[in-house]
């Protein structure tokens, strides 16, 4: 999983392609439960590129896209956004596949 390193990338990225944005920080116990299954995730929707987008790195752009919890995901196809599993609840392996499997729908 890429590290989103500026908001122009991350601009840049979701342009074009099926992007998975994580929004996530190194010192979110939620976020380390779900960091083994990530692997697993990736391989199994590999018609995405996944992202990491740190919530520390992007404070404004979370603000923008109104994440005020951790970990979080949002879908991009093309630009547009497809969907997001917006929480502070701690996700399990099992919504983040049906979150995924629900941007296809």
């Amino acid at each position: 999983m890429e590290k989103m390193q500026t908001i122009e990338q991350y601009k840049e990225i979701i342009k074009e392609g099926k992007h998975i944005m994580m929004f996530s920080a190194d010192w979110c116990p939620d976020c380390r439960v779900i960091e083994p299954v990530l692997p697993e995730i990736e391989a199994n929707h590999s018609e995405y590129t996944f992202h990491y987008v740190d919530r520390d790195d992007f404070i404004d752009l979370c603000a923008e896209l109104s994440i005020f919890g951790i970990p979080s995901f949002v879908g991009y196809s093309n630009g547009e956004e497809t969907g997001r599993f917006v929480s502070k609840d701690r996700k399990t392996k099992e919504e983040i596949e049906e979150f995924i499997n629900g941007l296809n729908a």
